[in-house]
């Protein structure tokens, strides 16, 4: 899968509407791998931690908020070992438009307090 085409975008589509959903309900984190299986569960093929995963969830997190201003669907998806998200996460919320201030742990709780919020007013 490659970006710029239908398959990226249509992937992408419904990543969004995946996470959108889970941040209206509470914004608990879900894994990659069950990301992952939600996905393929709608016909998008998408490896739990290679390939476009990253990219479509930086993706995700742009398509929702170009100027930063909207909290970041990233922040909803963890690794299932530590419970966390990747250095990925961190390293796109700390750069333009995000500029997340904060260590790891205020900038992902306060992300996640975010979303909970912003979501669940929609």
């Amino acid at each position: 899968m490659k970006r710029n085409t239908l398959e990226y975008d249509q992937a992408l589509d419904t990543m969004v509407r995946i996470l959108r959903a889970r941040a209206s309900v509470g914004a608990e984190p879900l894994t990659y791998g069950r990301l992952s299986a939600e996905l393929d569960l709608q016909g998008h093929h998408v490896p739990a931690h290679r390939g476009p995963m990253p990219y479509l969830l930086e993706a995700a997190s742009l398509r929702e908020s170009p100027d930063g201003s909207v909290p970041m669907l990233s922040a909803l998806v963890v690794l299932q070992a530590t419970r966390w998200p990747s250095g990925g996460f961190f390293q796109l919320a700390r750069r333009a438009p995000f500029s997340r201030p904060g260590d790891d742990t205020e900038l992902w709780t306060g992300e996640l307090a975010h979303l909970a919020r912003h979501y669940s007013s929609r």
